[in-house]
C-alpha cells in the first residue's frame, strides 16, 4: 500500500550503537522492553463526539494502520491483497464521489481494498461551518436514491446524521456531523453479504478513528 497513511508502511529504525574496547555481553536477566499494545477499535457508540474538535486540516497520514484494515474487512478479508489510498487537500482536483471528479474544497482520503472491493473514505470541509450550515447538509445527504437514515445510530458531532446507501451488490454506511465547526464524513463500503449492523457498527468505529486522527492535539 503506498505510503499515505503513516502506519501504512510500516519501517524499523535500527540506531547502531558504537562499541569502544571491551566485550558487550548481555545477561539473561536484563529486561526487555514492554510490548506495543495492540490496537483496538472503539465503537461510535463508546464515544461523546459532541464533545470533540475536528481541524480543518489534513488528517490521512495520522490514521492508524488497523483502523484502516478493520474497516477494510480485516487482514483475512483482504487476503494479503494491496490496497490504494488516494488522498486529496483542498484545491485538488479529486473524485469526490463515484464518477465525479471536481475541486475538492475539503482534506480527504479513499482507502480501497484491491482484491475485494471494500472502501473506507473519510473527508473533513476546509471552510468553516455553522450550525444552521450543518442542518442543511444532514438534510441534502440524508435526501439521496437509496439511502436510508439510521435513527439508532450513534451520532457524530452535533448536527449529525447516519445513512445507508445501496448500489449494486454493495451497500455504504456513512456518517456525517459537525464536530467543532469542521463538517466530518466517513463511510466504508462493503458487499451485501457484510451484515447490515456490522456494516453500520465497522463504519462508526472508523469515524472514531478519523476524528482522532483530525483532532487538533494530533498535529502536534
Amino acid at each position: 500500500m503506498p505510503g499515505v497513511l503513516r502506519g501504512l508502511s510500516i519501517a524499523v529504525l535500527l540506531t547502531a550503537l558504537p562499541v569502544t574496547a571491551g566485550v558487550l555481553t548481555l545477561g539473561a536477566d536484563d529486561p526487555e522492553p514492554p510490548p506495543a499494545p495492540a490496537y483496538t477499535s472503539t465503537p461510535l457508540a463508546e464515544v461523546d463526539t459532541t464533545t470533540l474538535a475536528v481541524a480543518r486540516a489534513p488528517f490521512c497520514d495520522l490514521l492508524p494502520e488497523e483502523a484502516v484494515v478493520e474497516a477494510l474487512g480485516g487482514s483475512e478479508a483482504l487476503g494479503g491483497a494491496e490496497s490504494r489510498v488516494a488522498a486529496y487537500g483542498n484545491g485538488e482536483r479529486a473524485r469526490i464521489a463515484p464518477g465525479v471528479r471536481d475541486v475538492a474544497h475539503e482534506y480527504g482520503c479513499r482507502l480501497t481494498a484491491a482484491g475485494s472491493g471494500a472502501e473506507a473514505q473519510a473527508w473533513v470541509f476546509a471552510p468553516p461551518v455553522t450550525a444552521d450550515r450543518a442542518r442543511d447538509l444532514a438534510a441534502e445527504a440524508a435526501d439521496v436514491r437509496r439511502c436510508e437514515r439510521q435513527p439508532d445510530a450513534p451520532a457524530l458531532g452535533e448536527p449529525t446524521v447516519a445513512l445507508v446507501c445501496g448500489a449494486g451488490d454493495r451497500r455504504t454506511a456513512s456518517f456525517r456531523g459537525l464536530l467543532g465547526d469542521a463538517w466530518l464524513a466517513c463511510s466504508v463500503t462493503a458487499p451485501e453479504s457484510v451484515a447490515e449492523p456490522d456494516l453500520v457498527d465497522r463504519a462508526g468505529r472508523f469515524c472514531v478513528a478519523v476524528a482522532r486522527a483530525a483532532a487538533p492535539a494530533a498535529e502536534e
